[in-house]
């Protein structure tokens, strides 16, 4: 009878085992819909469940860095690559080197297997265009229109210390500068004018300006076609005088509770039919396994900066202390 018990237990223990290893948690970047889409399919497919938390880029490194001797998730999908590098530096992510990364090109990935690039989005302006004709306004067509007097308190665009959408824009404005950051915080100083907000997330004044609530707004291309699409009149442009670049990308979580399965849902993302359904998101995929959904713009048709995320990770932290004491504090809640 002893050794029934002691049987049973082990048979109790091996399928709480079991069934805790179906699930994975994880952080994301991505929008929710999206992020819901892309997880329910995983789940479908291989029956593990994903528990997921949707973060704001700086949220979620700032999470990451508060539960770095307990930490709560195993892996990170989406969010800007500047952020997955910082997460690399700061030890607070793991390297693993996927059978399925050989699709994404080698200069989106990271050559030590920290993190692997998903997709490219640039950054561009929308206006609504409903708006825009009640207040008589053109459409900006450069980061110097910016600074133009009408479009005074008439700009939204996130804060770049919760947002990596933002910190892109600080590092693409230094580089249009000729790398004169002097130049740049310059110009910030006469951008603040005409923002009427600093918002937490960097797709935040894009749904603002979708619904009317602002004219104008900064952000990714992706998200604002997306609205676009959706049925928003809003109007997009690539700012002429140059535009940087998020690689959204992934990583492994250092010490995880769910490493295996965070490693299955990684190769999963890497594969064809998350490459298929991430390129309907209207990005610029990397994987070549994705085909791509016509949006109308492209990376040739855009005058792109040198972009160099080495450098703005290794930099974030000094470059946003200046923006804190010389630009805004703190974005609205």
């Amino acid at each position: 009878m002893k050794k029934f018990v002691i049987a049973l237990v082990m048979v109790m223990m091996f399928a709480v085992m079991a069934s805790a290893a179906e699930s994975v948690k994880a952080y994301t970047t991505m929008e929710e819909p999206l992020a819901k889409a892309l997880f329910d399919a995983f789940e479908a497919d291989t029956g593990i469940k994903v528990e997921w938390v949707r973060l704001s880029g700086g949220e979620a490194i700032a999470r990451l860095e508060a539960e770095r001797a307990n930490p709560q998730a195993s892996i990170w999908v989406g969010g800007v690559g500047t952020q997955h590098i910082e997460a690399k530096l700061r030890g607070l992510s793991t390297p693993y080197r996927s059978r399925a990364a050989g699709s994404i090109p080698s200069k989106y990935r990271d050559p030590e297997n920290f993190w692997t690039g998903l997709y490219v989005g640039p950054i561009a302006f929308c206006m609504n265009t409903e708006r825009a004709k009640e207040l008589g306004l053109e459409m900006p067509k450069s980061w110097a229109d910016l600074l133009k007097p009408e479009y005074a308190k008439k700009i939204r665009v996130a804060h770049p210390s919760t947002s990596g959408t933002a910190y892109n824009m600080i590092t693409t404005v230094i580089r249009i500068n000729g790398g004169d950051e002097d130049k740049a915080f310059a110009y910030f100083k006469e951008l603040a004018k005409s923002v009427e907000q600093f918002t937490r997330s960097g797709s935040a004044p894009g749904k603002s300006c979708a619904l009317g609530e602002i004219p104008i707004a900064i952000g990714y291309l992706h998200d604002q076609i997306k609205l676009q699409r959706e049925g928003a009149k809003i109007e997009i442009v690539i700012p002429s005088d140059g535009t940087g670049f998020e690689t959204a990308s992934m990583s492994i979580l250092k010490g995880g509770p769910d490493q295996l399965n965070a490693k299955k849902l990684y190769d999963w993302v890497l594969g064809q039919k998350a490459m298929d359904t991430i390129a309907k998101w209207y990005v610029i995929p990397l994987s070549d396994k994705a085909t791509p959904t016509e949006t109308g713009f492209s990376l040739t048709s855009m005058k792109l900066v040198n972009q160099d995320d080495q450098w703005d990770a290794a930099n974030k932290e000094r470059l946003l202390e200046r923006w804190n004491r010389e630009i805004s504090t703190a974005p609205e809640k």
